[in-house]
């Protein structure tokens, strides 16, 4: 791998939004992707549709959004742990997401075998 760590986070950045697109029917308005460490932090902001935020501020709503969004993302766990592995070179140790209904922000927390970040600052 012979890439730097921007290229890398931009890359995870392009294949989440890809993901969110392809298979939950809309991408974010903006994903930020950052490597620290041994974790690999996605940012995503503006996932909710039109009616979700809609949904957001009715009695219940809320929950509703989160948990079925919880459902879709649990149901995709392989094939987002397979992207990480496969664009990082290293190996996924954990998953973990939340959503907030409220600002129609999520997060995805990959924790991965090795330190990244120092693996890819060593290399320059």
């Amino acid at each position: 791998m012979n890439k730097t760590k921007g290229q890398l986070e931009a890359e995870i950045s392009e294949a989440i939004t890809r993901f969110e697109k392809e298979h939950l029917g809309r991408g974010p308005r903006e994903t930020k992707s950052f490597i620290i460490a041994d974790l690999v932090l996605i940012r995503l902001k503006g996932i909710l549709t039109p009616a979700e935020e809609k949904l957001a501020i009715e009695k219940g709503g809320a929950t509703l959004i989160k948990e079925m969004r919880m459902r879709l993302i649990d149901s995709s766990q392989p094939m987002l742990r397979d992207m990480i592995e496969s664009i990082t070179h290293s190996t996924v140790n954990s998953f973990l997401t939340d959503i907030d209904p409220g600002t129609g922000e999520r997060v995805f927390v990959f924790s991965l075998t090795e330190n990244l970040e120092n693996k890819l600052l060593k290399k320059f």
